[in-house]
C-alpha cells in the first residue's frame, strides 16, 4: 500500500502523465463530447423545450422576459414573481416553471435589448458577442491560447447552456484587471460595470485600495455610481423600489436551498451541502472572505503590483461571493491562463499541473460531485488554484526570467479584446 500511495503522490506532484500531446488530445475529445451531447439536447427538444421543459438556453429567460416587460414599459414587473413569470409562461407554454431575476437595474439595462429579437436568435446573438469578448481578453493573459481548449473548456458550455452571463462577467472583470497598468481609468470603467452582478466584485475594491490604484478605484466607483444613475433614469424609481422590496426573495433562495445547494460552488453553499446551519455557513463564507482579502494584502505588502495580482484578484472574488454558481467559473480561466504562460516561461511546479487540471474540469463535475456525493469540491479547488498563484507570487523568477508577463502588451490586447 505505502509503495502505491508513494508512486499516486510523486505522479501527482510532477504531473508528467499530462504532457502537451495529451493535453491536445483531451481537449479535443472533450469537445467532442460536448457537442454531440450539446446536439443531442438541442435535437430531443421539440419546440425549444427540453425534456425536464425548460427552454434552450434555461437561464436566458429570465433575461429575456424582464426584457420584455421592460419594452413594454413596465420594467418594475421584472422583480414581480407572477408578471415575470406569466411573461416567461406567454414564450413557452403554461408549465414553464419560473426563473427568477434577481440582478440590480443596471442588469436591467444590459438585458433591456434582448428582446428586440426572436428568443433563439437572441439567445445566439448575447452568447456569441460575450463569448467573443471573454475569448480575447483571455488571449491577453496566454497569447497561445487554443481556440479548441478554449471550447472544450467546460465552463464555456455551462455558460452557454444557461444561457448565462458568466462570459460577460469574465470579460468585463479579466480586461479591467489586465489594463489596470496601462490603462487605469479603463480599468476602471470596465471593473465598475460589474455594477449590474456586484457580488463577483467583492474583492475588487479591496484589491486597489491595497494596490494604492487610486485611478482605477475611482473611475470604477464612478462608473458603478454612474451605472446606477442611469438605470434609474431609463427605468424610474419604482423599478428601484422593485428590486429591495424583492431583494428577500434573493437570499432566502441561497438559505433556503431553492436554487439547490449542489449548484452552488461558494463557501457558503459548501457549509449547507454538509448539512451545516445558516449561521455557520455565514460564518465560514465571512472568514473565507477575509481570509481571501488577508492574502491579497499579503500579496501586495510582498511583491506590489506583481504580474500575479490579476489572477489573485478573481481567486479572491471567487471565495469571497456566497452566490456562486457553476457557469460563473468561467472566471477560473483567469488565473489558469496567467498560471499556464507562467508555467510555460519557468517550468511547472510540484502539483501545479494536476491541481490545473482538477481546476479545468471543475465546472462539469462540481455540480455532480455535491449531488450525488453530497462533495462540495469547488471552494476547495479555487484556495487551492489561489495557493498556487500566491506561491509563485512570492517565490523570486529564476535568474534571467522576465516577470513582466502578463503585464506587456496588457493594452495591446484589450484594444483587440474590445475591437472585435
Amino acid at each position: 500500500m505505502a509503495p502505491s500511495l508513494g508512486r499516486a503522490a510523486i505522479a501527482l506532484g510532477d504531473g508528467a502523465w499530462l504532457d502537451d500531446e495529451r493535453a491536445r488530445a483531451y481537449a479535443r475529445l472533450l469537445l467532442a463530447v460536448t457537442l454531440i451531447a450539446a446536439v443531442g439536447w438541442i435535437a430531443l427538444s421539440p419546440g425549444g423545450v427540453d425534456r425536464e421543459g425548460k427552454p434552450i438556453g434555461t437561464d436566458f429567460i429570465g433575461f429575456y422576459a424582464a426584457s420584455r416587460l421592460a419594452l413594454d414599459g413596465h420594467p418594475e414587473f421584472a422583480y414581480d414573481v407572477g408578471s415575470h413569470w406569466a411573461a416567461q409562461k406567454a414564450l413557452f407554454g403554461p408549465n414553464l416553471g419560473y426563473t427568477a431575476f434577481f440582478y440590480p437595474p443596471p442588469a436591467l439595462l444590459i438585458s433591456l435589448p434582448l428582446a428586440l429579437l426572436p428568443y433563439f436568435l437572441s439567445l445566439g446573438a448575447w452568447l456569441a458577442a460575450t463569448g467573443l469578448a471573454f475569448y480575447r481578453v483571455l488571449r491577453g493573459y496566454f497569447p497561445g491560447l487554443d481556440p479548441v481548449a478554449f471550447l472544450a473548456f467546460p465552463a464555456v458550455f455551462v455558460n452557454a447552456a444557461h444561457g448565462q452571463n458568466g462570459f460577460l462577467s469574465a470579460a468585463l472583470i479579466g480586461g479591467g484587471l489586465m489594463a489596470m497598468d496601462s490603462s487605469p481609468a479603463l480599468a476602471g470603467v470596465l471593473l465598475g460595470a460589474m455594477a449590474f452582478k456586484p457580488h463577483l466584485a467583492l474583492a475588487i475594491p479591496f484589491a486597489l485600495l491595497f494596490a494604492h490604484r487610486w485611478t482605477t478605484l475611482i473611475a470604477a466607483a464612478a462608473t458603478a455610481a454612474s451605472f446606477c444613475l442611469a438605470s434609474l433614469v431609463v427605468f424610474g424609481r419604482a423599478t428601484w423600489e422593485a428590486f429591495f422590496a424583492a431583494a428577500p426573495l434573493a437570499r432566502a433562495a441561497l438559505e433556503r436551498n431553492l436554487v439547490g445547494d449542489e449548484k452552488m460552488q461558494s463557501v457558503f453553499a459548501a457549509v449547507r451541502l454538509l448539512h451545516g446551519p445558516v449561521a455557520l455557513a455565514w460564518a465560514a463564507q465571512v472568514a473565507a472572505a477575509f481570509c481571501a482579502a488577508g492574502l491579497l494584502w499579503r500579496l501586495e505588502r510582498r511583491a506590489y503590483r506583481a504580474p500575479a495580482e490579476a489572477a489573485a484578484i478573481v481567486c479572491a472574488g471567487l471565495l469571497a461571493s456566497p452566490f456562486l454558481l457553476d457557469y460563473d467559473l468561467t472566471l477560473i480561466a483567469i488565473p489558469l491562463a496567467w498560471l499556464l504562460g507562467e508555467a510555460r516561461r519557468t517550468g511547472y511546479l510540484p502539483f501545479e499541473k494536476t491541481i490545473m487540471a482538477l481546476a479545468f474540469v471543475l465546472p462539469v463535475i462540481s455540480r455532480t460531485l455535491a449531488g450525488a456525493a453530497g462533495l462540495p469540491l469547488a471552494p476547495l479547488v479555487i484556495a487551492a488554484v489561489f495557493a498556487l498563484v500566491a506561491r509563485r507570487a512570492f517565490t523570486p523568477a529564476p535568474a534571467g526570467v522576465e516577470i513582466a508577463y502578463p503585464n506587456v502588451n496588457r493594452k495591446m490586447h484589450l484594444s483587440s479584446a474590445l475591437e472585435q
